[in-house]
């Protein structure tokens, strides 16, 4: 077994992940996994930059991460970057903080990269022949992609719920009109993806990421975030559905005071249900089979 640690870096959250790896079976055996909420993307969609004070509070985890690493005794890290770090004109300030604190470059990853990773790290555990599309919502982009033991094809598209939060909510809770605004720029990017990924072909939907686990969260009515009842739950599209137009209709104090609700998703959860159940719908999906793992575990196995 090789201990290496992968730290995905994205539009809403820095993600990291040390682990044991078999790099023959890819067996993995997890350390240590944590999340920060650190926003890096605030702005970008508007400013195309970084802004000074998201760099403060990423590279703040990225020294918190440095100590666990080391205290842990990782031999590898590998630093992945996503899509707000992809679209700023001043990445270069975000390379050289991480450089500076962790040693190693982050790698600003295309689109098509991350699916790849998204893909490995969700599906490791799967078993079975059937086709599946695995949809990773993020704050700046989702990823799409089909495929069973390996990928077939992938997509990513500039949906994620930071990005349509910023881009269309004036209002709490959003207006009608918001709310439409943010469907329609879901059905135009799922129109692209389809271009390239069969999107309605897979018999079996596996959804990643916050705003996947949190909609799963509430739909099983669990007191608190429970990670180990979450992943590869089955939540049906009736439950997607009644999540989205729950939130749809909340403020932000009742946000905030459903427990499962990590308090730096309280304002973009909306738009992230809502890309949920329009790719639920648009797919003819049943159901969501909720996966904890993701694009950090195929970080890990990459590295091993």
């Amino acid at each position: 077994m090789t201990r290496v640690a992968g730290i995905d870096c994205g539009t809403n959250s820095i993600r990291l992940l040390v682990a044991d790896v078999h790099p023959e079976t890819g067996e993995l055996v997890e350390l240590d996994r944590r999340m920060t909420i650190v926003r890096l993307g605030q702005g970008v969609d508007k400013t195309g930059r970084l802004a000074p004070e998201a760099l403060e509070r990423t590279f703040a985890a990225c020294r918190a991460y440095a100590e666990v690493i080391k205290d842990l005794g990782a031999e590898k890290l590998r630093f992945v970057a996503t899509s707000a770090s992809r679209d700023a004109e001043n990445r270069a300030d975000f390379v050289n903080g991480v450089v500076e604190i962790l040693g190693v470059e982050p790698e600003v990853i295309t689109g098509d990269q991350e699916a790849a990773f998204s893909f490995t790290g969700a599906t490791g555990e799967l078993h079975g022949e059937d086709r599946r599309l695995v949809v990773d919502i993020g704050g700046g982009s989702t990823e799409f992609v089909v495929g069973n033991r390996h990928v077939e094809a992938a997509r990513s598209v500039d949906i994620g719920c930071v990005r349509l939060t910023e881009r269309h909510v004036r209002h709490d809770p959003p207006t009608a009109e918001e709310a439409e605004a943010i469907r329609a720029d879901v059905r135009a990017a799922l129109d692209l993806a389809a271009e390239t990924v069969p999107i309605g072909t897979a018999e079996t939907l596996v959804g990643l990421a916050g705003s996947v686990t949190t909609v799963a969260a509430i739909a099983l009515g669990l007191p608190e975030y429970d990670s180990e009842k979450i992943h590869h739950a089955r939540i049906s599209a009736a439950q997607v559905a009644e999540v989205a137009e729950r939130l749809l209709a909340s403020t932000h104090a009742e946000r905030a005071a459903i427990p499962v609700i990590h308090p730096g998703r309280v304002d973009v959860i909306i738009a992230g249900a809502l890309v949920l159940r329009e790719i639920v719908e648009r797919v003819g999906a049943h159901e969501v089979v909720v996966s904890e793992h993701d694009i950090l575990d195929g970080i890990a196995l990459s590295v091993a």
